[in-house]
């Protein structure tokens, strides 16, 4: 239970982070830190959390990571689910907090976006649904390579969370334009859930993508560079 738990606060540290600074921060005038200080903010909720609770759960915090790292043999497929629940668990608690929080504001008259993903009229740059599926299926499978190569028995010690984080800084960069960023289906669906509406319709797109990318990644690592 404690991987399980630890697999919950992580991934609820990642929701309110990323998606609080992307909803309280990004826009806020004069100061607002834009979409570079929301890729860091997303970057920096794994590198910390990986550093708090990794060692407890792995730290996955991400349906698509922990799908990927079984396919690359680092998970076993006992614990699959569980860790995918306690992943929704634990984004859907952030984004409830998150709402709290928003609808308190003096003012507040709608959510808007609520940081969700979308592509086509809901994508920030409106890029194509193909546009979209593209850059989360190989942002996916690069984090996952990432991550694989992060962790591997020979690579650095104590220095995963750094690379992890900074890939995902990285990816976020690349992709807040185009689909405001997923490569994580718990966050899209914490997300999409308050958003509504045509967030929820296009929320599959965050699930498919992203987890095909992950099997791809887990796939390549395991066959090409998990060697001794």
């Amino acid at each position: 239970m404690k991987k399980y738990f630890a697999e919950l606060l992580g991934t609820f540290w990642l929701v309110f982070g990323g998606c609080g600074s992307a909803i309280f921060a990004a826009g806020f005038p004069e100061l607002g830190i834009g979409f570079a200080g929301v890729a860091l903010a997303f970057g920096l909720t794994v590198l910390t959390m990986a550093y708090a609770v990794g060692h407890i759960s792995g730290g996955h915090f991400n349906p698509a990571v922990t799908i990927g790292l079984w396919i690359g043999g680092k998970h076993t497929a006992k614990e699959v689910v569980p860790y995918i629940i306690s992943q929704l668990i634990g984004a859907l608690l952030a984004a409830s907090f998150l709402y709290l929080i928003v609808s308190n504001r003096s003012g507040f008259e709608s959510l808007g976006g609520f940081a969700a993903n979308g592509y086509g009229a809901l994508s920030p740059g409106g890029y194509t649904i193909t546009a979209a599926f593209v850059t989360e299926f190989l942002l996916t499978m690069f984090f996952l390579l990432i991550i694989l190569g992060s962790i591997h028995k020979n690579a650095p010690k104590g220095f995963a969370p750094i690379a992890i984080g900074l890939g995902l800084t990285l990816i976020h960069l690349i992709s807040i334009p185009i689909t405001n960023t997923s490569v994580n289906p718990a966050r899209s669906m914490s997300q999409a859930l308050f958003a509504g509406g045509g967030y929820i319709s296009q929320v599959w797109l965050f699930w498919v993508a992203p987890i095909a990318g992950a099997v791809v990644g887990g796939f390549i690592y395991k066959a090409l560079f998990d060697k001794e």
